[in-house]
């Protein structure tokens, strides 16, 4: 298993809270964002690690540099620049095509997240080769969440903004983790590549959802609805992960 961390967006809605800096050096008691994804993926034995970096890429590299050896002595870890990370997300994807393209699984994900270590416990414990952990508590009122819908357990939808009249059993938010098959990722950046062409600031989220919905590929929807978890986006968000989601965590460190 190979993580890919997305790490490349710039966050301004943050501005206030970051000081200008990257969203994964915020920090949650004792540790960042980042460190705590080092702690989590080498805790569930991820030994490499591609960091996809764009926006303040030094200040990241340099927070590797030490962390790593403290940490994660025993990680792999690289980085990947994305030199247009003032576009869409699909363009970070793309910008790991290196580690996309071998014969790993991976797992994707986006570095603006707190999370318990058992959502990285389920989603790798998972039957299928594809997966995604999906949060039922959510319901199709959320704008902003990327919201992923079943129908036969199957994913006939994975958007912020839902079809009209769409047929669908069960609704939830995505974690923005991934566990995708090599072959499942080859799909991943010809659709990136794709939607990127249409439009440079589509999110890698718009070629996923093609993916999982327009492939054969079945994609398992992991239920992580009790598991302590937010996306930090807005100032907010940073005040919520502090005070409910951090004293929630099963076993992470700080």
């Amino acid at each position: 298993m190979h993580a890919v961390l997305l790490a490349a967006g710039m966050g301004r809605r943050l501005d206030d809270v970051t000081g200008g800096g990257p969203k994964c050096l915020l920090p949650f008691g004792q540790a960042s964002l980042l460190e705590r994804h080092l702690r989590l993926l080498t805790r569930a034995g991820i030994d490499r690690l591609t960091v996809v970096v764009g926006f303040e890429a030094m200040q990241i590299e340099q927070a590797l540099g030490a962390l790593v050896p403290e940490v994660a002595p025993e990680m792999t870890v690289t980085t990947a620049h994305n030199p247009a990370f003032r576009q869409g997300s699909a363009q970070s994807v793309l910008a790991a095509r290196e580690a996309l393209e071998g014969d790993d699984d991976i797992l994707l994900m986006d570095a603006d997240v707190l999370y318990d270590q058992r959502l990285l416990g389920a989603l790798l414990a998972a039957k299928a080769a594809d997966a995604l952990g999906m949060d039922r508590s959510v319901g199709a009122d959320d704008a902003e969440a990327v919201k992923v819908c079943l129908r036969d357990d199957r994913i006939v939808a994975f958007d912020k903004m839902l079809p009209a009249g769409l047929d669908y059993e069960a609704i939830g938010e995505s974690v923005g983790f991934f566990r995708l098959s090599p072959a499942s990722c080859d799909v991943l950046l010809a659709e990136c590549e794709r939607v990127s062409e249409a439009d440079e600031d589509a999110p890698y989220e718009a070629a996923l959802q093609c993916v999982m919905c327009a492939g054969d590929t079945v994609f398992e929807a992991v239920d992580v609805t009790s598991l302590p978890w937010i996306e930090i986006d807005y100032p907010a968000d940073v005040g919520r992960a502090a005070d409910d989601i951090l004293p929630e965590l099963f076993s992470c460190q700080g």
